[in-house]
């Protein structure tokens, strides 16, 4: 039906004729002369109808925003003067010669131009087809296709082979409940939604494979946030016979391909490396956003045995830690923002948020100082704290106190916060990876041994000892690749030994009958010649997230959930009627 897309034409093509076709961005009549902005995926072009031709003329002032038309013109160039540089085509315009109109529209409840963001998500979700026309969602979504077209590229070039794997599959526990779906040929049992293909792919190493990828589908019923999704897409890939430190390589050379051909940025070569303890004594967290230039800075020694007990317990504490954040020039934050950062760490279980402004260090020592708690504090220990965080004169310095991981939450989410609304910002992109992380954690609630990551996580060789007299110590082969504070990917070297992982399983409390019932297909597998393998999975729509500066993985995707995992464009869920649920032997509970 058209020639061009509106957006490809450019001063190349002045003297062609050419058919477009597209929706109407906006119609203008200028006292006898009518102007269509004419819109399709590549862009906008402004169309010129005279009234020389009376009934095409007519038709265009019949014209209204979103109809669908079909537009026969000769390209020019617009009159001196009249260029638009803020647009691709800004240099030339088409003089209509024949339209079409191919549908009306009525009008949008939601505005497609520049007014877009005044409209609730709510709104945009409800009407998703209208909203996808906005040029800003649909550069995002071409950008997601040519991130996987790029993804594909390199990963046929090295070797990968693209296999599916099922996406009714077996419930096995991996840390978010399972979406379930009843079987009508199999009464009284349920398939359940993969919340990953880390079963499968690694079956698929002991199938003789070597290198597999997929751009996979996963399911994970779990609380959501602007990065979480109830379904979601993450490229999942598994290799055999590589170490960590190879596979590690290679995905490095894969982003640094995707951000150079996408978006045009050189990432770093090779991205610096921190293990997990570093990454946590640092920055509390283990997924530090490299771009900020604060660190907690240990100060447990120079509490201990002060007056202050909201210091002195937790630097007695095995499980306690006492840490200092400098904040160059904080000085000058008002009383009021200090209480409103105090409230912000509370979200994170902080009883307070304790701190000393560095008013005049330099001439008048102790006395330069301002806090309510330098009382509480001895000379040594105050100039111990100034002489650790090397404060200046104008600096402010903020404590936490408490359990450690109270401490690393709180104190590393104020990290952040503090450096994006100070616009402490040093760079645009810092990846790196988080490498020799703990194979196991405590649970909190019953403290017992739960997998850090999942329990197919092999343990470092050297480590193997460790199992039996003393987990907490053992570290894994697990990596994470972090960019910009948001973990883009992770993965480990597995466990492709079978008496390795029933003694995994055993420490996460898992029996044999257990691990038979839940995992014995892979158990059976891991019997029968398993090379050493290990794989990774990045998380596509966060990946596209940072590239295009959204704010949301839900900007990423073309119709996402609510956070209450609702579609409000279909209204799903929904209920299904009586003769449904009976195909499938299911009978709903009244409720009370």
């Amino acid at each position: 039906m058209r020639t061009q897309y509106c957006g490809d034409l450019s001063s190349q093509h002045i003297g062609q004729e050419v058919v477009l076709c597209g929706w109407v961005q906006r119609r203008r009549d200028h006292g006898g002369v009518i102007f269509i902005d004419l819109r399709d995926r590549e862009g906008l072009v402004q169309v010129v109808f005279d009234p020389d031709r009376p009934e095409v003329f007519k038709r265009a002032e019949q014209v209204r925003s979103e109809y669908v038309l079909k537009i026969t013109g000769r390209v020019r160039a617009r009159p001196a003067g009249t260029a638009n540089p803020d647009l691709a085509t800004g240099e030339i315009e088409v003089l209509g010669a024949d339209l079409e109109i191919l549908n009306t529209a009525e009008t949008p409840p939601i505005h497609l131009d520049s007014h877009a963001a005044d409209a609730s998500e709510e709104l945009r979700l409800r009407y998703r087809y209208l909203d996808l026309r906005r040029p800003e969602m649909q550069a995002r979504l071409r950008t997601r296709s040519r991130v996987t077209q790029v993804m594909r590229r390199f990963l046929d070039a090295h070797g990968f082979l693209d296999i599916e794997t099922p996406i009714l599959t077996k419930s096995t526990p991996e840390g978010a409940r399972d979406y379930l779906v009843p079987s009508r040929t199999h009464p009284g049992e349920f398939f359940a939604l993969p919340q990953s293909p880390q079963l499968f792919k690694q079956l698929l190493m002991m199938s003789g494979f070597d290198r597999y990828y997929q751009i996979a589908r996963c399911f994970r019923d779990e609380d959501l946030r602007a990065d979480r999704q109830p379904e979601f897409t993450q490229l999942d890939l598994e290799v055999s016979f590589m170490d960590e430190d190879e596979l590690m390589g290679l995905m490095e050379a894969l982003i640094r391909e995707l951000f150079r051909a996408v978006i045009g940025v050189e990432l770093p070569d090779p991205f610096p490396r921190l293990t997990y303890a570093e990454a946590m004594r640092r920055f509390g967290s283990d997924r530090p956003d490299l771009r900020i230039p604060l660190e907690l800075i240990d100060v447990a020694d120079l509490m201990a045995g002060v007056e202050f007990q909201v210091f002195a317990g937790p630097a007695a504490d095995p499980e306690g830690r006492v840490v200092a954040l400098r904040l160059p020039k904080g000085g000058a934050l008002s009383r009021k923002e200090i209480d409103g950062y105090t409230q912000f760490v509370g979200i994170y279980g902080a009883k307070g948020l304790a701190y000393i402004k560095v008013n005049e260090w330099t001439t008048k020592g102790r006395e330069g100082l301002q806090s309510p708690i330098l009382k509480f504090l001895p000379d040594a220990t105050v100039a111990g704290i100034m002489s650790r965080t090397g404060a200046v004169d104008g600096d402010l310095i903020f404590f936490g106190a408490d359990k450690a991981r109270v401490v690393n939450e709180s104190m590393g989410a104020l990290r952040v916060k503090l450096g994006q609304e100070l616009g402490l910002l040093d760079g645009e992109w810092r990846p790196l990876w988080v490498v020799d992380f703990p194979l196991f954690e405590r649970d909190p609630v019953n403290g017992r041994w739960v997998a850090l990551h999942h329990p197919f996580t092999a343990p470092k060789e050297e480590h193997l000892g460790l199992l039996e007299s003393d987990p907490g110590a053992c570290l894994s082969r697990a990596y994470d690749m972090v960019l910009n504070g948001t973990e883009l990917g992770g993965g480990s070297i597995r466990i492709h030994r079978d008496a390795v992982q029933r003694q995994v399983f055993k420490l996460l409390n898992i029996s044999d009958e257990q691990a038979e019932e839940r995992f014995g297909f892979l158990l059976k597998a891991l019997r029968f010649g398993c090379p050493p393998h290990g794989g990774l999975a990045f998380g596509l729509d966060r990946l596209v997230m940072l590239m295009t500066g959204a704010s949301s993985i839900r900007d990423v995707m073309a119709f996402p959930k609510t956070q209450t995992a609702a579609c409000l464009l279909t209204d799903a869920p929904s209920t299904v009627d009586e003769a449904q649920l009976k195909e499938l032997s299911l009978r709903l509970r009244t409720r009370a």
